[in-house]
């Protein structure tokens, strides 16, 4: 895991698994989590992203169960994108 605040469900012991997977199941298709990265990090979510400056900072949404679905490089782009596609944007540190 090269990005160390993405911590995947099956990282957990088998009962914290099923924890962390319902919890996503619940939240997918009405929230979606907005979070800061740098260009560098990019290639890890999205792996045919094109080169980027390094140091870039960009907003990666993300639906409820981690997988990602838009990349900006503004906050307030991710959050109208995630309402106009009528999703709850949350945001992650």
């Amino acid at each position: 895991m090269t990005d160390t605040n993405h911590i995947k469900p099956d990282s957990f012991g088998n009962e914290n698994s099923r924890e962390a997977q319902a919890l996503a199941q619940m939240g997918e298709g009405h929230v979606v989590y907005v979070k800061p990265m740098l260009s560098d990090q990019i290639s890890a979510l999205y792996p045919g992203a094109p080169e980027m400056q390094p140091g870039l900072e960009l907003f990666a949404v993300l639906s409820a169960s981690g997988a990602p679905i838009i990349l900006t490089d503004s906050r307030d782009t991710a959050i109208a994108e995630a309402r106009k596609a009528d999703l709850e944007p949350v945001s992650v540190h």
